[in-house]
């Protein structure tokens, strides 16, 4: 994979997360596993053991594997495995710029962002979409022609928690269950694979940015999306919610002539790099 850092670095990286990921949608062997873990038991088991006390043997490997800094984070005993992966970020850690016109990110994240066309489609946990497919709705996916689709890719090692980018006014949240089926056609040497992961989202009457859908996208086995809030009135910066293990997405959808992007996180989608951000940095500015 291809990253710019904060600073607008340029480098390479195959971290174990990606191989993983590559081995188990494009190889043989990675997609029958996948039909095994993807199993409702499976997940069942694997997020019982997660929530466990038996899973906090796994914590001090994961720190040091992915160079985690655990002074950015609040001082706590973990209970287990999901208790330390979804720990609490420092008050200051993560400012949000001063300027409320400013679109920052609510998350830590690799962003990738896309000029949304009658076409435009994205990957997002190693499923195509458009926007219509990844709402469900394709009335609803109308009102974002000529916006931007913002996708936030969330690894492992990053801060799973995520916040409202702005103040206003968010409707219900609306679950779409996840998807996963085999079809082995005739004369085919593999097996080809459809899936769609779990997801949930909501609509937000934003004050500077006209609305705004904020989607959470689960990882396929033992992820799980925790949103905090229903329909109401939200503060700009207030927590959202959390993800538990396992690799996450969030997704932005805003509306034609909202929001004026960072030029550069437009160039560098177009040259298949991601841009590492964190939560707080900026994305774009309302117009």
């Amino acid at each position: 994979m291809k990253y710019a850092d904060r600073n607008g670095n340029i480098y390479e990286e195959d971290n174990s997360q990606d191989r993983f990921l590559r081995l188990l949608y494009s190889t043989f062997a990675g997609q029958a596993g996948l039909k095994v873990l993807t199993m409702p038991w499976v997940s069942k088991v694997g997020g019982a053991f997660l929530s466990s006390p038996f899973s906090k043997c796994m914590i001090s490997g994961f720190i040091k594997r992915n160079k985690i800094d655990m002074k950015q984070y609040e001082p706590a005993f973990y209970k287990s495995y999901n208790d330390f992966f979804t720990r609490k970020i420092r008050p200051g850690k993560r400012p949000l710029p001063k300027d409320p016109k400013v679109l920052f990110s609510p998350c830590d994240s690799k962003v990738s962002v896309y000029s949304i066309g009658e076409n435009t489609s994205f990957v997002v946990k190693d499923t195509r979409y458009t926007v219509a497919s990844i709402l469900k709705n394709r009335k609803l996916a109308q009102r974002f022609q000529g916006g931007y689709a913002i996708i936030l890719r969330l690894t492992v090692d990053d801060y799973h928690r995520y916040c409202y980018i702005d103040d206003g006014e968010k409707s219900e949240n609306y679950f779409i269950p996840g998807v996963y089926h085999t079809v082995n056609p005739v004369a085919n040497d593999h097996v080809k694979i459809y899936k769609e992961n779990a997801r949930e989202f909501t609509m937000i009457k934003t004050n500077h940015f006209g609305n705004v859908i904020q989607m959470e996208v689960g990882a396929l086995m033992v992820g799980k999306i925790v949103n905090h809030h229903g329909e109401g009135s939200v503060k700009r910066g207030m927590e959202k919610g959390y993800f538990e293990f396992g690799g996450s997405t969030i997704v932005l959808f805003v509306e034609k002539n909202r929001v004026e992007i960072r030029k550069e996180l437009l160039e560098r989608t177009k040259k298949l790099c991601e841009t590492k951000v964190r939560q707080g940095d900026p994305l774009g500015r309302a117009i």
